[in-house]
């Protein structure tokens, strides 16, 4: 017979802790955010003839999940790198995101989309990065850099706080988009995948 020790009270207290800390700096850096600028993202999507979404690491799988919640809402979205993925065109989208706005592959995308007429949103920390420079609308989260290790900005490990502002700052711009449709939650779930 196996006998599992119960988690000691000050795990509990200490995951409790962590809880109360990523909130809070969630809180305090989601409201430095230019709302104005986030609906002007929104904007852009709502506008486009098809979405494409590049980032790297942690930050591109935010944009995947905010491009499946574009497709609930039957927008045309792409996944730069996946397979099946067209040539972006004039028309198009494309939405990045880098906590530097430096990261090559991401950049190189940037300069991609608009050599071939496609309008560019960049989503970062810092707005004087390339990808600040070279996008049509920005989003700046006020959070720190994934090598900012002992930044006053987040006490999270590397990059965590811009990653889950992302992800907040998407799923508004999902909401919003929504609202402004008369489509019920039934009828986003008829796109929702069947095949998983």
């Amino acid at each position: 017979m196996s006998i599992t020790a119960e988690p000691a009270a000050s795990t509990h207290d200490d995951v409790a802790g962590n809880v109360s800390l990523i909130l809070g700096e969630l809180a305090g850096t989601t409201s430095g955010i230019d709302y104005a600028d986030v609906s002007g993202l929104a904007e852009k999507i709502s506008t486009a003839e098809r979405v494409f979404f590049a980032g790297a690491g942690r930050s591109g799988l935010v944009l995947r999940m905010a491009a499946m919640r574009l497709m609930h809402l039957g927008k045309t979205v792409h996944i730069a790198g996946d397979t099946t993925t067209p040539a972006i065109t004039a028309g198009d989208l494309l939405v990045v995101a880098s906590g530097s706005g430096t990261t090559s592959g991401v950049v190189k995308a940037a300069r991609t989309a608009l050599s071939a007429g496609a309008q560019l949103a960049a989503i970062t920390t810092d707005a004087s990065s390339p990808l600040a420079g070279l996008a049509d609308a920005v989003v700046i989260i006020p959070a720190a850099q994934k090598t900012d290790h002992g930044s006053d900005l987040s006490l999270q490990y590397s990059g965590s706080l811009f990653e889950q502002s992302l992800f907040l700052v998407t799923e508004a711009v999902f909401h919003s988009l929504w609202g402004a449709t008369n489509e019920p939650a039934e009828q986003l779930w008829l796109r929702h995948a069947n095949l998983e």
